[in-house]
């Protein structure tokens, strides 16, 4: 059985994902970069694909979502210099902070539900 304390700190960095998600979405109009089609696109994909994970994670935690939301936040560090838009500091700042803080919480939350970091692959 699941400790209800443990699940409830789960729960939260989820929430926390969902909402920069969210962010990610608005983040083109938000930030002007709309009409840059390689930063926009990235970021409604991996915003919708975050939210989506995290809202699954909060329902019943499986520990694939935090692995895909882990992966999705290394994607958005790297993704400007990949998709080519590095040089366009909002969208390319915006996604490395939001890739980081998604990738910290997703692993704090696989940590926290193992209670060791030797276990985390389980």
């Amino acid at each position: 059985m699941v400790d209800i304390g443990k699940r409830l700190t789960a729960q939260w960095k989820d929430a926390v994902n969902i909402v920069l998600g969210l962010w990610l979405i608005a983040s083109p109009w938000a930030l002007g970069f709309v009409t840059d089609r390689a930063p926009t696109w990235n970021a409604w994909a991996v915003g919708v694909i975050i939210a989506v994970a995290a809202l699954a994670a909060m329902v019943a935690f499986n520990k694939w979502e935090e692995w895909a939301e882990i992966a999705l936040g290394a994607w958005l560090v790297v993704s400007p210099y990949l998709l080519g838009f590095e040089m366009m500091m909002n969208p390319t700042i915006n996604q490395a902070v939001v890739g980081i803080i998604v990738a910290g919480l997703a692993i704090w939350s696989v940590m926290a539900t193992t209670g060791t970091a030797g276990r985390l692959m389980r």
